[in-house]
């Protein structure tokens, strides 16, 4: 491979990634969100017989209602985190790719992957630490008894509760602005742009943390229809992206927000 106009002087291998690096980059992200996916259904399988988790080091074996100890927790959390990469994770791809960009044009004769793997570091720190609030939540439920220990899944109550929060929490201010930060993020980059491997992991965390304010209220709804219901799981992750990345996620999510809210009252009036 040459270059053009200058013949003899061919394309290092160097050269070569820089010229790849998107879909390098794209590549790798799409192999984090097949991997993680994997392995919930790995856990959806193996949940309904109690049996270990392959793949992991040691036996992960997932909480049961009768056992709630410190390895439990563990397992739980490693359950939310890895099912939080798999669904925040292709939301977060064209964002990556634009770091990615930037990081391209002021350094050109360096590959920009080390900086970009620490921006998504950050932004998977971010949902990591959600995961364990969402494992504390979890373990709060079943001591209530407000979660089924079958499905993971929340009583009427509690659901119906949750949908209508997160319904109306579609049409705030504090979600149209974190959604719209999420789905233009040139501002957040060219005012908060920091340099180095440092500085693109601390710019992860704050993306990430806007990223959490656009979408924690989703992500809780996973005790609706049962935190390993796989379907539920694609119907919100879908949402999200959709949210993201349509030209109109932002009237949709407000559609989806009414929608939930009609299905929360219709849970609770049921109850009643």
């Amino acid at each position: 491979m040459l270059r053009p106009g200058h013949v003899d002087q061919p394309v290092g291998p160097i050269e070569q990634l820089l010229r790849r690096d998107r879909a390098i980059a794209l590549a790798g992200v799409a192999a984090l969100t097949l991997l993680a996916w994997a392995v919930i259904v790995q856990l959806a399988r193996g949940m309904g017989r109690e049996t270990a988790m392959p793949g992991m080091a040691g036996a992960m074996v997932m909480p049961t209602p009768a056992s709630w100890g410190r390895a439990e927790l563990l397992a739980l959390f490693a359950m939310w985190a890895v099912m939080m990469a798999a669904m925040m994770l292709p939301s977060a791809a064209p964002v990556v790719l634009l770091v990615l960009g930037v990081l391209r044009r002021r350094n050109a004769s360096r590959l920009p992957f080390g900086a970009t793997a620490a921006f998504l570091g950050g932004y998977l720190l971010v949902w990591a630490g959600y995961s364990a609030a969402a494992t504390l939540a979890q373990w709060g439920f079943h001591s209530a008894a407000l979660l089924s220990p079958d499905a993971m899944r929340a009583t009427p109550a509690v659901a119906g509760a949750l949908l209508v929060l997160a319904g109306v929490f579609q049409w705030t201010p504090l979600k149209q602005a974190c959604l719209t930060h999420c789905r233009s993020p040139f501002h957040f980059l060219s005012t908060g742009w920091r340099d180095g491997t440092a500085g693109a992991l601390l710019m992860g965390l704050s993306h990430g943390g806007w990223c959490l304010g656009c979408c924690w209220l989703l992500m809780a709804l996973l005790f609706v229809a049962g935190v390993m219901n796989l379907a539920w799981v694609a119907v919100l992750a879908g949402l999200v992206l959709v949210e993201k990345a349509a030209p109109a996620g932002p009237l949709l999510g407000r559609v989806a927000g009414v929608a939930l809210c009609g299905w929360g009252i219709w849970l609770l009036l049921a109850r009643g």
